[in-house]
């Protein structure tokens, strides 16, 4: 049985007071461990903080993004042993927004999921199509090829430590939301080429979320669905109240 997995980007949203606020009153109300797995990605220059705050309690503490090479020449980037050493578990790559804004390839992510897997950080993997394409009918060709770009060098072992987290690029921060039809279709192509790439054991236990534009209204339906393991979460987590609506909502699925 897959845990269900609530994880919030934060994006590069908070100042250093609001994300130490947000992070207590998760803590004060998703502290202790639950039938929901809580996550939270702040920005990177809050980690530490965030870190004693969310210390020894059930919520888990994640980066948005790092680096694949050891620390070095590298201006203005984050090595995965930093990320660790600032309290973080896993570290979310290749979403929509670093492949589009900043030019992280499927190549570039998948040297980033293997160093990050060689580093024993666990990894959210994000996949996901344009509006262009889904309407182009490409939506299943894409979501094989960034997820096999993405897993190329993670074995069988190493997958084990790996969340996939499906995020159609026309629904973050749009509004606009995946029917569950059309969620369950992607994840359940998703699982079926996990299964190919590995094997059914693998690809029954592997986590994947959903993400974009979700909210407590459309969490439950999203998250019943057979194949659908959780969310990641983008605005709705910058406020307590909604993210742990999300959550409730979770919990009731």
């Amino acid at each position: 049985m897959r845990r269900i997995l609530v994880a919030g980007n934060w994006k590069m949203n908070t100042g250093r007071a609001q994300a130490l606020e947000l992070a207590s009153g998760l803590v004060e109300q998703c502290g202790e461990p639950g039938a929901v797995d809580v996550m939270i990605a702040p920005p990177f220059v809050w980690l530490e903080a965030v870190a004693t705050v969310v210390g020894g309690s059930a919520v888990q503490l994640a980066a948005q993004n790092a680096w694949c090479e050891s620390p070095g020449a590298f201006t203005g980037e984050v090595a995965l042993e930093m990320v660790a050493e600032a309290g973080c578990g896993t570290v979310i790559l290749g979403h929509s927004e670093r492949r589009q804004l900043f030019g992280d390839t499927d190549g570039l992510v998948g040297r980033k999921v293997a160093a990050a897997r060689s580093a024993g950080l666990g990894v959210i993997l994000c996949v996901g199509e344009t509006r262009e394409q889904r309407e182009a009918d490409e939506t299943d060709a894409v979501l094989t090829r960034q997820l096999l770009a993405g897993l190329e060098a993670i074995d069988g072992e190493m997958v084990a430590g790996l969340v996939v987290a499906y995020e159609p690029v026309w629904a973050i921060g749009t509004g606009l939301v995946a029917t569950t039809e059309q969620a369950e279709s992607a994840h359940a192509h998703l699982r079926n080429e996990l299964a190919l790439r590995y094997n059914s054991d693998v690809a029954d236990a592997t986590r994947i979320l959903y993400g974009g534009s979700v909210n407590p209204d459309n969490a439950a339906d999203l998250m019943g669905r057979p194949n659908v393991d959780g969310a990641l979460v983008g605005g709705a987590s910058l406020s307590v109240e909604s993210f742990v609506a999300i959550i409730n909502a979770a919990t009731g699925v």
